[in-house]
């Protein structure tokens, strides 16, 4: 973030660059942040990121599928992530899973 901070084309971003690991339910980092204490830009980013890290190879494991990591979005809802956006970005992701 302090990298990013003097360009100005993306101030609006660096809330939900720092924040995107805060929790719905405080559980997260870097400060712990609750509900509508979290930046709307952050919770997008959460989301987006979540779905992003489940789906894709790792070395550790192979992605899950697209119907997995909804099903663990679904799952999360009201503890790691904010419901009404997750219904939103399923709503969004079944124009594209097969």
């Amino acid at each position: 973030v302090q990298i990013m901070q003097p360009i100005k084309q993306l101030r609006t971003v660096l809330d939900g660059i720092k924040y995107h690991h805060e929790w719905m339910n405080g559980n997260g980092y870097p400060e712990r942040l609750k509900g509508n204490k979290i930046p709307l830009v952050a919770r997008i980013i959460t989301i987006g990121d979540a779905y992003d890290a489940m789906t894709s190879d790792r070395p550790y494991r192979k992605a899950l599928s697209k119907k997995e990591a909804i099903r663990r979005l679904k799952k999360d809802s009201s503890t790691q992530f904010f419901p009404e956006l997750v219904e939103v970005f399923i709503k969004c992701q079944k124009k594209e899973i097969p």
